[in-house]
């Protein structure tokens, strides 16, 4: 029925995906071409075809009947992503930054539902502020996996995950030096080498750093970071690896978000815009400071020639010190005051996670199966201690702001109440079999979860829950490159309301979705098109005292289209993505409304030209993005016959990227624009009476040295 409905919508995108189907068979009845080998990148390192997300093993894009976008570090070097955020703007379904430039964390929207961050596989966030931010120049890749992922992951969204992939030791020596210069008096120095200790290369390694110093957008915000990687890989015998991945990272910053209200912003305001660089906290006192420490165990058995073992681990331990004030309620006073509470939070966060799988390929006849089973388990002691005191910053002056008047002093430490901490913790089995007969490849799956919530406080009762989730795909593989597909998944995420001692139903997700992979014969190129529809039940909303309760039940549908495109000079990255959500039952009189900060359209192109026959060395990208209106997230109400709500909605907007830049021996010079006509722009518009800042122009002037 649902997916009926977003045929119904969508007429135009089923006609484009059946006339694919039939030019494959078209195609493939008129010459039969030879099959095309896959490679993992491209020859420039554009485009990767292979992502491990999809199915916990290194398996073509192409051959996995889900959507799955990757971005590899040549990529994410040739937008000039600052940050995870920055590195998803072109990404199709994905809309970074929905809240605006936040210098806390990244964050994004993937089908209409903020998703969940791992890294090489497994989850690196519990909780909320607590962990610092993963900066770009430590991956190799970046994974974006689409809808409900909870088969092979466990608890996880509806939306999707983004995995990070971490750089890892090569054999080969080299590396390179990375100064950075930009607005915002951005200072940042990088370095990354690798190469074999010994001369058998049995045992490799791997540094990598970075050190910033930069101010922001919002004025008295600072975006300081500093992060150094060792890592080492051990070939212990020709069929073992292990490999050791820590980071050490420290981020002080403040909240560059400040929270401001619909009038003066959306709406007009009797004082004009606020200006997208005012701050509303304290200068001195505002601050996000967090570090982190945290070691990766990667241990590759190959058993036999057709069976391996695989296991991967990680302990990480992180603090953060959270100081902010911000206008709460969201409104206005007298058309031009803030009433400022104040906040403040020390929270931190112990985690240990691992992953077992076992990998067998072997046949059954005529059938191939390439079979995965695992044991993953991971358990996060959360501590965090917050106090929030609304009015306590008194008044600001928005448009000619006064800071240092305070009425009362400053609450210190020892007024943040000591709250006890909570221990989370999932062990889950997971099976997959991907299925291959002539041109055909099924891949089924299935997971068993249990989940665990531990107070601190002898007075709240342990809180538990399980389920059992699973997804079925089925492709085709047609000679020249064309794989339509069809494919069905479910999610699962607890929700353990431990501040209230109480057990809500779980978040649950189920997925239709068609689509189809096309990489043309003979070319670099990867096309994927999909449209899908989604069901999520017992949505969460949490007040603002911390309560939590269940909203009703949301569906999303969308269409999707991708094309990474390479030749010899130029590379094309484009996607189109149309979203279309309702809250179809909901208790908090939003039925019939959209869900918030998440764009109805988005339009996005890059192309980089490197004439290296004309002009050896020389590269120029542009980059053009296109973000639709979004809701607030309420519905259109009429009471007795008047209209008393009218969703607020968002403006569209363009955005225009910009890169230059030569090469010469080891040195590569570019400059990078991003919001290269500085608009000011308005991510989302929050019911509950906030909208966010978009970012401004940002320019950043690069010079490596590679050896």
């Amino acid at each position: 029925m649902m997916l009926a409905k977003l045929f119904n919508h969508n007429k135009i995108w089923v006609a484009l995906l059946s006339t694919g189907v039939s030019l494959g068979v078209t195609a493939k009845e008129q010459t039969e071409e030879p099959e095309m080998e896959i490679i993992e990148v491209s020859p420039r390192g554009i485009i990767s075809y292979v992502s491990a997300s999809a199915a916990k093993n290194s398996v073509p894009v192409v051959e996995t009947p889900v959507s799955v976008s990757v971005l590899t570090e040549k990529r994410i070097e040739d937008l000039g992503a600052e940050t995870i955020q920055d590195a998803l703007g072109f990404v199709a379904g994905v809309y970074n930054g929905p809240f605006g430039v936040d210098t806390r964390g990244d964050w994004a929207q993937i089908r209409g539902v903020a998703p969940l961050t791992y890294q090489d596989g497994l989850q690196t966030l519990f909780g909320n502020y607590n962990n610092t931010r993963a900066n770009p120049y430590m991956l190799e890749q970046i994974e974006i996996l689409k809808g409900p992922s909870s088969v092979l992951y466990g608890q996880g969204s509806t939306g999707g995950i983004i995995n990070l992939v971490t750089k890892r030791p090569k054999a080969e020596t080299a590396g390179e030096l990375w100064a950075q210069v930009g607005n915002y008096d951005r200072v940042q120095l990088a370095g990354d080498v690798t190469g074999a200790i010994d001369e058998d290369a049995t045992l490799l390694y791997r540094l990598t750093g970075l050190y910033r110093d930069s101010e922001t957008q919002t004025d008295f915000v600072k975006d300081d970071s500093y992060f150094i990687s060792p890592a080492l890989s051990w070939y212990i015998t020709d069929d073992t690896r292990l490999t050791l991945l820590t980071n050490f990272q420290k981020n002080e910053t403040g909240s560059s978000t400040q929270f401001f209200p619909h009038a003066g912003t959306r709406l007009p305001a009797p004082n004009g815009q606020i200006p997208s660089e005012r701050f509303v906290s304290e200068p001195g006192y505002d601050r996000y400071d967090v570090k982190q420490s945290s070691i990766t165990v990667l241990l590759e058995q190959q058993l036999t020639d057709d069976l391996e073992l695989n296991w991967s681990s990680r302990y990480s331990d992180s603090d953060a010190e959270y100081r902010s004030m911000f206008g709460y309620p969201f409104a206005l006073v007298e058309d031009r005051y803030i009433n400022r509470a104040i906040f403040m939070s020390n929270n931190s966060a112990e985690s240990f996670t691992s992953d077992l799988q076992l990998r067998w390929a072997f046949d059954t006849g005529s059938l191939s199966h390439n079979l995965s089973s695992g044991l993953d388990y991971q358990q996060a002691t959360l501590d965090t201690d917050r106090l929030f005191l609304v009015g306590a910053g008194g008044l600001l002056d928005i448009y000619n702001p006064e800071y240092g008047k305070v009425p009362t002093a400053f609450p210190s430490d020892d007024d943040i109440p000591d709250s006890p901490s909570n221990k989370q913790s999932q062990l889950g089995f997971y099976m997959q079999d991907s299925i291959t007969w002539n041109r055909w490849i099924l891949s089924l799956a299935m997971r068993q979860d249990w989940v665990k919530s531990e107070p601190g406080s002898p007075t709240q009762q342990s809180l538990s829950d399980d389920a059992t989730t699973g997804r079925a795909g089925l492709m085709y593989a047609f000679d020249n490159g064309l794989s339509p597909y069809i494919s069905y998944a479910q999610s699962f995420a607890p929700q353990l309301d431990t501040a209230n001692g109480v057990a809500l139903d779980p978040l649950k997700g189920d997925q239709i979705e068609l689509g189809i992979k096309y990489q043309p014969a003979g070319t670099s190129h990867l096309i994927t098109a999909a449209v899908y529809d989604i069901t999520e039940k017992n949505k969460p909303y949490t007040d603002p005292l911390g309560n939590t309760s269940l909203t009703g039940e949301v569906e999303i549908r969308g269409f999707e289209l991708e094309a990474q495109l390479e030749w010899k000079q130029i590379d094309v990255y484009a996607s189109y993505a149309y979203t279309d959500t309702e809250k179809v039952k909901d208790t908090f009189g939003a039925q019939g409304g959209r869900l918030e900060a998440m764009p109805d359209n988005m339009l996005s192109v890059w192309a980089t030209w490197r004439p290296a026959d004309l002009l050896p060395g020389f590269k120029v990208g542009a980059g053009y993005r296109f973000v639709g209106e979004t809701s607030d997230g309420s519905a259109e109400m009429v009471l007795n016959g008047v209209q008393v709500n009218t969703p607020l909605t968002t403006e569209s907007y363009d955005l225009y990227d910009f890169m230059i830049g030569y090469e010469i021996g080891a040195f590569d010079l570019s400059l990078n624009v991003d919001n290269l006509e500085d608009e000011t722009v308005i991510t989302s518009c929050l019911f509950r009476g906030d909208c966010f800042y978009g970012q401004r122009r940002t320019i950043t002037g690069n010079v490596k040295y590679r050896f």
